[in-house]
């Protein structure tokens, strides 16, 4: 095993992944921007070293400092979570040249993944289903024009190079398409230096399911369910649930066969997840993207299946076996998690501030993965996200029960938080049924 970490995150993600790597006594180096120096993680690292100012691009995606951090302190390996330089192929490679461990898929699967067009057309090739789009770049916008009307209206304008909810737009006709066109492929060309533009058939009704997998070191890629994740806001996620009240065993077997065929089509290793969009009407679903990374819903994933995907990603980095039997993985209940974010519960927007109150819920089946404490700083140099809040029962009704107490008992005064959104939430007609969809949030506002 691994005998000394260094997490190149911040927040709630990287004391996620401290816990794990002390429960399994490997040493832990933090590293933080100035901003951060204050927060929990930096602390409950065996060492901590400040690379750089607030800016990210000068401290947690500042690959250099990083890397030199991890030589000065003798760390083995690095573990990315997720954002920042996560899903960077050549901060991968940076990482095993300088003979360290990189705890992730490989950079070439990270490539293969990256380009959004390049994705899907490997993917079609592997036989996994995409929804109908064009394979190539639309070079301008009378090709974007002819694309669409060759798929049919309305279409999805998304960044080849996008991820995470960024880079989109839907055009319900030519005029919006222009217009959306010149939109996404401007934040494209800022965000991440691509302005490639991929057209995309688009479900006004859809559900978004995703299947967590794992590349073991010996080559085999698994998969470890499904996980819902259609409550978003302004397509980022919300709340996430495993499994998905909208998957039956027939569909279920569907999905974890395409997700296992995504993977072994890049030679995947380590955790990785293959997004998917479901149409309710028909049942079809269509691959999305693969975000080659730990995702931050992973713990539903880890209550319902009764693994610690860290350890995982740990052992598959370090050529281990699994602590689990790939051939017998069983399920057990439901679990929700919500994201706390310091955001208003009504238009979700930012509102960072500094926390004078900070009180966790309790109780049976009730786990917080948090990155504050009273007396932090949420700053607005960051993601909104303080924490999640994961729930777990023996069934649906009684997660959602769960997670309704442990809502009303989550208290956090000073930042603006999203609490008041998830009580409206867990008492909603529409979520209670199960019989929900990427719009639920704009039908409650």
């Amino acid at each position: 095993m691994i005998e000394s970490l260094l997490v190149a995150n911040r927040g709630e993600i990287a004391r996620r992944i401290i816990r794990t790597a002390k429960r399994l006594g490997i040493r832990t180096v933090a590293v933080h921007s100035e901003a951060d120096a204050g927060l929990p993680f930096v602390t409950e690292a065996d060492e901590a070293v400040c690379v750089g100012p607030a800016n990210p691009a000068q401290s947690y995606r500042n690959a250099e400092a990083i890397i030199a951090a991890a030589k000065s302190t003798g760390a083995q390996a690095i573990h990315p979570g997720y954002g920042f330089l996560s899903e960077n192929a050549d901060f991968a490679r940076t990482v095993e040249a300088n003979g360290l461990i990189w705890v992730g898929p490989g950079a070439d699967a990270i490539t293969a993944m990256g380009d959004k067009i390049n994705a899907r057309n490997l993917m079609a090739a592997a036989g996994v289903p995409v929804a109908p789009g064009t394979t190539d770049p639309a070079a301008d916008l009378d090709a974007a024009v002819a694309a669409a009307a060759e798929i049919g209206y309305p279409v999805m304008v998304k960044a080849a190079a996008g991820g995470g909810g960024m880079g989109m737009g839907v055009a319900a006709d030519e005029a919006a398409l222009r217009t959306e066109y010149d939109k996404v492929r401007g934040f494209a060309e800022r965000m991440f230096g691509d302005g490639s533009v991929l057209i995309e058939r688009y479900f006004p009704r859809v559900r978004h399911v995703e299947v967590q997998i794992l590349g073991l070191a010996d080559g085999r890629v698994v998969a470890l369910g499904e996980r819902e994740c259609s409550v978003q806001r302004r397509n980022q996620k919300l709340v996430e649930e495993s499994p998905s009240p909208a998957v039956f065993p027939e569909l279920r077997e569907r999905f974890l066969a395409a997700a296992v065929r995504a993977g072994e089509a890049v030679g995947y290793r380590n955790a990785g997840t293959v997004e998917c969009l479901l149409d309710p009407a028909t049942n079809e679903f269509f691959f999305l993207e693969m975000n080659t990374r730990l995702q931050v819903e992973h713990p539903v994933t880890e209550l319902v299946y009764g693994v610690d995907l860290v350890e995982e990603q740990l052992r598959v980095a370090a050529g281990l076996a699994p602590t689990f039997d790939p051939d017998a993985l069983t399920p057990r209940g439901h679990a929700i998690e919500l994201r706390i974010n310091a955001e208003d519960p009504k238009r979700f927007l930012p509102g960072p501030g500094t926390v004078s109150i900070w009180t966790e819920p309790t109780g049976e089946g009730v786990r917080v993965d948090s990155g504050y404490v009273a007396g932090n700083t949420v700053t607005p140099f960051y993601d909104s996200l303080m924490a999640k809040l994961i729930v777990f029962g023996a069934d649906r009704a009684e997660a959602i029960g769960r997670a309704r107490a442990a809502v009303a008992g989550f208290e956090v005064v000073g930042p603006k938080c999203n609490l008041p959104f998830f009580a409206e939430l867990l008492e909603n007609a529409e979520f209670v049924s199960g019989d929900y969809d990427t719009g639920i949030v704009g039908r409650m506002r």
